[in-house]
């Protein structure tokens, strides 16, 4: 550890795990904390949330816990402003939250449609809305946003909506970066590949038979013959939260084990 967050507070959504395990969302909110970070473990289960923090807790490091639902503006201004009574600043805006159904424009309902681009792309634009002001204040910040390779090329399933709302967040992402960047706010996005995480299990699991199953045929699509880690996306996500980053803005970085390179 080499305190690259010293002094930092970190606004973690999506901060909690679907299951007790590791997921990119309480990976990252801890390797923050690890490297100096006072973080704000933020998710719509205040259960999931409170893990985490505990997480950090135990090993020594700076937390709470808020619940809010990424999609409904109300309860991001609040935790915002919970947050900010608590630490009095936000240097990093981490956005890990994303959900998906499998299926095409046949398969899929209007409201599947509506729901999964008000978490994955709208959340986005709320949380960024309340917290870029405190950054402009401030006079600088980072913005970390988690998308995916998903949202330029296919990733074996008809997962229309994901890929279209994770699409959306790259150009989110560059809009971002070039309107603040004069004012000291960077914002980036990293694009997992094909990643072991709890997430994938329930979506998937009907179109391969059985977990193991979908392991085995995700590990080798990889060109490293493995999925990624939650750690994975937390040390390219720490990367471009810290100062070491500070002249990186508007980047989509793949972490991917070279999936992108290939044909799927």
């Amino acid at each position: 550890m080499v305190d690259r967050l010293k002094n930092r507070v970190a606004f973690v959504v999506g901060a909690g795990c679907v299951s007790e395990d590791w997921g990119n969302g309480n990976a990252t909110a801890v390797l923050y904390a690890r490297e100096g970070a006072r973080v704000i473990c933020v998710d719509r289960s205040q259960e999931a949330a409170e893990r985490t923090r505990d997480l950090i807790l135990g090993e020594g490091g700076t937390a709470i816990a808020l619940r809010a639902d990424i999609a409904i503006s109300s309860t991001v201004s609040e935790a915002v402003h919970a947050g900010m009574e608590v630490y009095g600043r936000i240097d990093i805006l981490h956005n890990n939250v994303g959900i998906l159904e499998i299926g095409g424009p046949e398969e899929i309902g209007e409201a599947t449609w509506d729901r999964i681009m008000d978490v994955n792309l709208k959340g986005f634009y709320l949380t960024s809305r309340s917290v870029l002001p405190i950054m402009t204040a401030q006079g600088g910040g980072a913005i970390v946003n988690i998308s995916s390779v998903a949202s330029n090329r296919w990733l074996g399933a008809p997962a229309t909506t994901y890929y279209a709302s994770k699409a959306a967040v790259n150009q989110l992402t560059q809009t971002l970066a070039v309107q603040y960047a004069a004012r000291g706010i960077r914002c980036n996005a990293v694009l997992p590949g094909l990643m072991n995480t709890p997430m994938v299990v329930e979506p998937y699991r009907a179109l391969y038979g059985s977990v193991d199953e979908m392991i085995a045929a995700r590990d080798a699509v990889c060109p490293t013959g493995k999925m990624g880690t939650p750690w994975d996306v937390a040390y390219a996500s720490l990367f471009l939260a810290s100062d070491e980053a500070k002249y990186v803005n508007g980047v989509l970085l793949p972490v991917d084990g070279g999936l992108s390179c290939k044909c799927f």
